[in-house]
């Protein structure tokens, strides 16, 4: 089946790669690269028709975040996270949506779903407060997603949800300066005190139940997928282009390469160490992506059916998309280790694309223990409970 914005995107792949140092460099995804992706219709693949958005198949729209990642993986993990936010948005009240997409449908939100937030109850909705970290894009959003704990009696917590808040609402402090997917700007979010109204706020437990209110309007199969399948694999995606395009670089640059040395010299692709290590680190990315597509498409071909997504398939999803993440660095280990001296220099993609998947794979989703710990506890007949099932 044809991917139409893939098309359009790897159009944007040259240009986009020959920016991949300036952005680890800068700190920074330019706003240039934000509004070709944005015009290429990258970041309304997820987004409802109704509001102009595309509302396609979750498996293209991973398809293409994997491809641009392939050539910066700071650009590509902004695609995957800012992109995954308007099929979040859909599950809000149909007025929040009207807020954020009734005037401009271009506008991007960013994201921090730790509930460090604290919401007091007020006449028609809440009074927030918080700070946020880890929100990748921010400079790039209008809104912003942020988890928060509802205060009830004592102040003590009641709920845990999502809020939705505008820009004028927050500030953001610039305090990412890190090893890898430095160009994300993933910078703090500080809000003092803002009115949030009730319908820009939606229970978490409601998401994992699929109960999300913006469903009666949104009612495409699209939008009855669990939010730990797509959340987490939105994750996972860009990782695993960071390793496709690793090896990618690999080979170009290892196929010609004289290896020079006290024990010798000879062409590097002539080792049989280096031969194995191709073919350790291709079965790898191979088994990320057939196995993330596939759950990924089952779980979307049950909900074309108004079908009830299997408890089984739900913990495979994340069975296997840590597994991914695992197999994604691991390939990209294999690479890195047999590269050579060349590869540690800076600005060198093999280098690149190692530190950014490794700083991806410490994301909360990519809990390897913990996902695998509950699939088995569901095939022993267990009960399993955690929002991002």
């Amino acid at each position: 089946m044809s991917n139409e914005v893939l098309d359009e995107v790897r159009a944007l792949l040259p240009e986009i790669a020959a920016r991949a140092r300036a952005v680890d460099e800068e700190r920074r995804v330019p706003a240039e690269s934000i509004g070709e992706l944005s015009r290429a219709g990258v970041f309304r693949m997820l987004q409802p028709k109704r509001y102009g958005g595309a509302e396609s198949d979750p498996v293209r729209f991973y398809e293409v975040v994997r491809e641009i990642s392939a050539v910066c993986g700071s650009t590509g993990w902004l695609v995957s996270v800012l992109g995954v936010h308007p099929w979040q948005l859909a599950l809000f009240e149909e007025a929040a949506q009207d807020e954020v997409w009734g005037s401009d449908p271009g506008v991007l939100a960013c994201s921090s779903y730790a509930p460090v937030g604290r919401l007091v109850p007020a006449e028609g909705g809440y009074r927030l407060s918080g700070r946020w970290r880890f929100s990748s894009g921010c400079g790039h959003a209008s809104w912003a997603l942020l988890g928060g704990l509802v205060l009830g009696a004592a102040g003590r917590p009641a709920d845990v949800v999502t809020v939705l808040v505008p820009r004028s609402d927050y500030a953001i402090e610039d305090v990412w300066d890190v090893i890898g997917l430095r160009g994300t700007a993933s910078d703090d979010i500080v809000v003092d005190d803002a009115f949030v109204p009730a319908h820009r706020v939606v229970r978490n437990q409601d998401l994992t139940r699929l109960r999300g209110p913006g469903q009666q309007v949104n009612t495409g199969p699209l939008y009855r997928l669990p939010f730990g399948a797509v959340f987490t694999t939105t994750i996972t995606a860009p990782i695993i282009g960071m390793a496709s395009g690793c090896y990618r670089s690999y080979v170009s640059a290892m196929r010609d390469r004289v290896r020079l040395s006290l024990g010798g010299g000879g062409r590097f692709a002539d080792d049989q160490f280096a031969q194995v290590a191709v073919a350790r680190a291709a079965s790898e990315i191979d088994a990320a992506v057939l196995q993330t597509d596939r759950n990924v498409r089952e779980a979307y071909e049950h909900a074309v059916r108004g079908e009830v997504i299997p408890a089984e398939l739900r913990l495979r999803v994340r069975r296997d998309q840590v597994r991914a993440t695992e197999r994604a660095l691991e390939a990209i280990d294999v690479l890195f280790k047999t590269a050579g001296g060349n590869s540690l220099r800076r600005g060198n993609p093999i280098e690149r694309a190692w530190r950014d998947a490794h700083a991806g794979g410490v994301h909360v989703a990519n809990d390897v223990e913990r996902a695998l710990a509950m699939y088995g506890r569901g095939e022993f007949g267990l009960p399993v409970e955690d929002n991002l099932i």
